[in-house]
Parts: structure tokens; sequence; C-alpha cells
């Protein structure tokens, strides 16, 4: 099986000291395609490092994430625009709106995530959208904005059917992660009869592990717990979950 892992901060802090053992076993895992968020400025020079070390497997997207966004998000937003005009990117995220931790910044957030709506149509790429907190938030910005020309990842998608059928009207895939494997999770609920079309497999490593090692440090070798879970809830064969949700990544990030 060849799985893509659509999300996942492989460049992290926490994979220091075993980057190259992480990533090796994920390739023996079959996960041959890993796509990397960005955060903020200073997760750029680690990510595009990882990206030359691992450049068959490790591919690097250039935005900023909600939760650095502060008053003064626009020199950052500078920094993001500078890059996308100098080399190629998978996409542009990871952006969006998060009202978990702080919504002092909402409206910083707001215009922050339409700045990046706008880069993404000028450079013809997708968007990675985090939502925690914000779906109905971020599904206003990105309505108003959708011409036809705007796609892209409702990423670490946890959300209602009706809110999973908006994001298909949006012409939007849903990113699928380890909050699939939770008890509680939702998705099993959500999901049943959702084409594999409007599908993508991440981790969001080193985030949010999927059982049976919630509460552990993520990686992307664990990406097929997520994909047989998937391949559960819709009733089909694991094969073809990752056929298909490795096509749709690769094709939404131009591979």
């Amino acid at each position: 099986m060849i799985l893509a892992d659509s999300h996942a901060h492989v460049y992290s802090e926490q994979f220091k000291p075993d980057r190259d053992d992480m990533l090796n076993r994920a390739y023996e895992a079959g996960v041959e395609t890993i796509f990397m968020p960005n955060i903020d400025h200073t997760s750029i020079d680690v990510m595009l490092e990882t990206e030359a070390h691992f450049p068959q497997q490790c591919y690097a997207m250039m935005g900023l994430h909600p939760c650095s966004v502060g008053k003064h998000f626009e020199k950052q937003l500078y920094e993001v625009e500078e890059w996308l005009g100098k080399r190629p990117f998978a996409a542009v995220g990871e952006c969006g709106i998060d009202l978990y931790w702080d919504k002092t910044h909402l409206a910083e957030q707001q215009e922050a995530l339409r700045i990046q709506i706008n880069l993404a149509k000028q450079h013809n790429l997708p968007l990675v959208l985090h939502t925690r907190d914000a779906f109905r938030e971020t599904a206003d910005l990105i309505e108003a904005a959708q011409d036809g020309t705007l796609r892209g990842v409702f990423h670490c998608f946890s959300g209602s059917k009706e809110e999973a059928e908006e994001v298909i009207r949006l012409g939007f895939k849903m990113g699928i992660g380890g909050v699939a494997t939770f008890k509680n999770g939702g998705l099993d609920k959500t999901l049943p009869g959702t084409a594999l079309e409007h599908l993508l497999l991440e981790t969001d490593c080193p985030y949010l592990a999927p059982m049976p090692h919630r509460g552990k440090r993520n990686e992307p070798a664990y990406l097929p717990l997520i994909a047989q879970r998937l391949a559960d809830i819709l009733n089909k064969d694991l094969e073809e979950v990752v056929e298909a949700t490795t096509r749709n990544t690769k094709e939404l990030f131009g591979m």
C-alpha cells in the first residue's frame, strides 16, 4: 500500500532526536509522501531543511497558522508572500481561524485568512484550513471568496454531517486523522455515506495520535491505523480507501 499523509509537522522539535528514523519508519509503513504545513516565521527554516534532506518524501507548504496571528501579523504575512514568490510550495497553509485557545484576535485572524485566500488564488494553490472551534467563521470566509477557483482541505475535520456537506458544497476536501479512531470522536456518525473523493488522510503529527497510541507522540507510520478505521466507518476495503485518499491528496497538491 502506498499512502500519503496530507498534514504532518515532521519538522517539529519533538522529532529532532530521531527524525531520520521516524521518516524511515513512515516509508516502511507505506507512507511515501508527506505534506508539511508551515506554522510561522520560526518554523520555515527547519521545515525547508527537512524537505531538502528528504526531497522524495517531504513537501512544504507556506502559510501563517491562526494561533500565530496577533496584532502585528502583517509582517509575517509579508514573509509568507515573499516565500511564495521565491519557489514552489504544495499549498498555502496552514491557515484559518482558531477560537479554542483565544478569541482576542478574531478580527486579525479573519483578515489574515482573507489575505491567504487571495495568495492561494494568485499562486493557484490549494488552501489548508485550520478551524478549531471556528468552523462557521472559516466556512463563511471561504464561501464569500469562492469563485470556482478556490480548493483545499478542512484539515483535522471532526464536524457534523451538515458541516461535512457544506465542505463538499464549497468544493473542499476533509482531512481525516486520529480523531476518527477515538471512541467519542463522532466521525462514525458523520462520515458513513460520504464519497471517498472528498477525503484525505492525515496524522497532524506529532499531535492527535490514533488509538492505541492516543496521548503519545504521533508520527506518519501510524497513518495505516487511520486508513483502517476510515475503511471500517465507510464499510469499504482498506485498499480502496488507501488508493482513493492517496490519489486525492496528490491531485489536490499538484503531484
